[in-house]
């Protein structure tokens, strides 16, 4: 059973950065990406970035590039981490934040394994 974990949400000024942490374990697919998505009350959850398990293959859609950036860190068996680090942080940035792991195609990823959502609130 795959169980995500994230933590490091919270209160942030505008202009200021914050790095999210996801903490996967349990069995998945060699196959699959691990990534970030957003969401915000009445919107669809928006993608941010995908990171492949084996090899760590970056992956952002075109309107994101730039102040965000992912990273894992797979050195330990038992679990994996992913790490969104934001720059740059605006008001439009809030949004509570989901880790999710499964399979990446069509320039995304498919989330079949979801975390239970980390607040981030950016003040002006």
């Amino acid at each position: 059973q795959v169980q995500l974990v994230e933590s490091g949400g919270g209160l942030v000024q505008a202009g200021n950065s914050l790095r999210l942490s996801c903490t996967a374990s349990g069995r998945f697919a060699e196959t699959y990406a691990l990534g970030w998505f957003r969401q915000t009350p009445g919107k669809e959850r928006e993608y941010i970035a995908a990171i492949s398990w084996i090899g760590g293959t970056e992956y952002y859609p075109d309107s994101l590039r730039g102040r965000f950036t992912i990273s894992r860190d797979n050195s330990d068996d038992s679990k994996t981490m992913v790490y969104l680090q934001m720059n740059s942080l605006q008001s439009e940035d809030t949004a509570v934040y989901y880790c999710a792991a499964g399979s990446f195609s069509r320039e995304q990823l498919w989330g079949q394994y979801w975390g239970q959502g980390t607040q981030v609130t950016v003040s002006s």
